[in-house]
């Protein structure tokens, strides 16, 4: 048997040459279509170039790697871009051959063995990591703008849109994907995959295939059908687990999925399954990014329009299969469709929140972004459903519960798909990217793709157009007189109506306040009132409600959000209904750094908070994590705090890397949940 020749794997070059330097440890992580140098020293004379053969291997089974083996000599020059080879990249020293190893840009991802054979003998040399290369033109994830590849493929840390169309909230997300155990973690996924299980040697070869990978992951990323790594829960109760808002970004979750075995991580949401899914396709070299989608559709039928139902006192009835959620967070990430035609290729939306199964299994897209906009539903993947995310029509009915009767109230066109935003590149303002989805609300262009998308799907577009002319001259809202109210207040409201008619009207408005989780279910009532209403020709009203904080005080959801809504029912026997959702703003907490970040110095930082209740509030506890900074999550319980008392906690982080950072903290109470604040620190070395 020969002696295995020592392997030098250049750890440093290469990984600056490959953009990989920021992953941890001390095996290779490189790019596939890409070469990367190694150094073989062989204690003696070194054999003849041209008596060496490679082979490379990937899969974790000795029988994936039979099948998966190829086998090269070193060559006079470079190969074509199709295949595996291995250059001299230059003279032999003593004992010594460096070698250039070039990867074909079709090359699966994952972990390999590298092995090399001799005249005497074959060695195993050692494993690495091949990537997908969006900095390499022939690579299907190939991205040509340099500031994108940064934010969408090595940024660490980016931020999230959550709350409502009129109240946008910025939330931090710590990404982490080149943080310890993240690659691992990622490269289980793919070997945890339902696919995988099923035919291991196929969906290893298939790992070459973003398309593949993505719906795989999106597959992954909720535990549904495969002990994935998430599970959800909308019910508002999230004892045995942590609440969704809890979160501040994937590596815990990541890590805990992990650690416990590979048992579903609880509980997530929205933002979290996009979160997490942004850390491993990033992680594994697809660029990535999450999108926020305010008033958001969740059509349930394929029929593109969403229907809800109120009873006749004007309560919201959760008997729909549809929903309109507050705002959905999925993903998007970057790849070309030969399976489509080019016009395709580029942003490819994806979803890890299980919605609605496709072929089986909680799985969605990648659905090409200008099919979407161009209503192509017919295209592969689950078109149809996030067309109608962005798009759908909004019919609302009222059910008798006595009889079952329905009746149609309204339906209109342009409420669903507001404000669609990401993370600008480079910094942390919101990015509107409505026109990316569909034309303009309203446009004939619009309205003409509208119909192309229900013909291709069969549908039959009189029937969600004609209820419009079902609205009884009457229009009106219900909205919170303060643009931010805030928990611990009564919330004060002002319903407006409006007589749209020459004659004068009559009608008797039936008003009810829920909280809801934000996908629309319904927790708990909170409040219900009347009204006798008379308007004159034209006349408009405004009428002062109000909802005391006792009647809403931790009978609140996480996301603080109360649905009102008005049952208006006019002498005529016409009806209409008045919704609107308000947000309630948590108290701030001030997060401040104290000094300069430098690399392996202790850090301190201050979190502020003051009860603003004049009440105590208890059980207070402040979490933070921040790559690079915290080595994991930490968790600091504070004392109970009284009455407008304020409090300063004090922690240190100690930065390993330097570079700009991302610090999140997240402070709750019995009255308050997850507060959140996020710093971005720059780190000198």
């Amino acid at each position: 048997m020969a002696a295995v020749p020592k392997i030098d794997w250049k750890l440093e070059a290469n990984g600056s040459a490959h953009h990989t330097e920021q992953y941890p440890g001390t095996e290779l992580v490189v790019r596939r279509a890409q070469p990367f140098n190694i150094s073989l020293a062989f204690g003696g004379a070194a054999p003849a170039p041209g008596s060496l053969k490679f082979t490379v291997e990937t899969g974790s089974t000795s029988a994936l790697q039979d099948k998966t083996r190829v086998a090269f000599g070193i060559s006079s020059a470079a190969p074509s871009g199709g295949s595996w080879g291995a250059v001299q990249a230059s003279p032999a020293a003593s004992g010594s051959l460096s070698i250039a190893i070039s990867s074909p840009a079709s090359a699966a991802i994952g972990r390999y063995r590298l092995g090399i054979k001799t005249n005497t003998g074959a060695s195993h040399l050692g494993t690495f990591v091949l990537l997908f290369n969006p900095w390499v033109t022939g690579d299907d994830v190939f991205m040509g703008n340099e500031a994108e590849r940064k934010e969408y493929v090595l940024s660490e840390f980016g931020v999230v849109f959550v709350g409502s169309a009129n109240r946008i909230s910025t939330v931090g997300w710590n990404i982490g994907q080149f943080q310890e155990d993240i690659l691992d973690v990622c490269l289980a996924i793919l070997d945890r995959s339902l696919s995988y299980r099923k035919d291991p040697t196929a969906d290893v070869r298939r790992r070459n295939d973003p398309k593949y990978v993505g719906r795989v992951l999106s597959a992954m990323v909720n535990s549904n059908d495969d002990r994935g790594v998430l599970q959800g829960n909308w019910s508002g109760n999230y004892s045995g687990g942590e609440s969704p808002s809890s979160w501040n970004g994937s590596v815990d979750i990541l890590r805990k999925w992990k650690d416990s075995g590979f048992r579903p991580v609880l509980y997530g949401q929205c933002w979290v399954f996009a979160g997490v899914l942004t850390t491993v396709l990033r992680c594994l070299g697809i660029p990535a990014r999450m999108i926020s989608n305010f008033n958001s559709a969740h059509d349930t039928d394929k029929n593109l329009t969403v229907d809800e139902y109120y009873d006749s006192s004007g309560n919201p009835l959760n008997i729909a299969s549809d929903s309109v959620w507050n705002f959905h967070v999925w993903n998007e990430g970057w790849f070309v469709r030969p399976d489509l035609g080019s016009q395709f290729n580029g942003w490819q939306i994806l979803d890890a929140t299980p919605q609605e199964r496709s072929t089986g299994i909680f799985q969605c897209g990648p659905a090409s972004l200008t099919a979407i906009k161009e209503g192509d539903v017919d295209l592969n993947y689950d078109c149809p459903f996030v067309y109608a995310e962005v798009n759908a029509d909004r019919v609302t009915w009222t059910y008798d519960t006595d009889t079952g009767k329905k009746t149609k109230v309204y339906s209109e066109t342009k409420t669903i798909g507001q404000k669609t935003s990401t993370k600008a590149v480079g910094s942390n303002a919101r990015r509107d990217v409505t026109n990316n989805y569909k034309y303009p609300e309203g446009s004939e262009k619009e309205r003409a793709i509208f119909k192309k998308a229900s013909e291709k799907l069969n549908l039959d577009t009189f029937n969600a157009i004609s209820a419009k002319g079902l609205n009884p001259n009457l229009s009106g809202t219900l909205k919170s007189k303060s643009p931010e109210p805030k928990v611990g207040q009564d919330v004060d409201l002002v319903f407006t109506l409006k007589n749209l008619a020459s004659e004068a009207r009559s009608l008797t408005a039936k008003m009810t306040a829920w909280s809801i989780v934000y996908n629309g279910k319904l927790i708990n009532e909170l409040w219900k009132d009347s009204l006798e209403v008379t308007l004159g020709p034209q006349e408009e009203k405004k009428f002062p409600l109000k909802i005391s904080y006792a009647e809403y005080q931790q009978r609140l959801t996480p996301d603080n959000m109360i649905r009102t809504t008005a049952l208006c029912q006019l002498s005529q026997g016409n009806e209409i209904v008045v919704e609107g959702d308000i947000t309630l703003g948590n108290p701030s907490i001030t997060l401040k750094v104290l000094g300069q970040a430098k690399v392996d110095q202790p850090l301190k930082v201050e979190v502020a908070f003051t009860n603003p209740l004049n009440e105590e509030v208890k059980d207070c506890v402040l979490q933070a994590e921040g790559s690079d900074l915290l080595a994991e999550r930490l968790k600091l319980n504070a004392p109970p705090l009284q009455a407008k008392q304020s409090t300063r906690l004090e922690f240190e982080v100690k930065p390993t890397k330097s570079g700009t950072k991302q610090l999140l903290v997240n402070f709750s109470c019995d009255q308050f949940q997850d507060i959140k604040a996020f710093e971005t620190i720059n780190v000198s070395a």
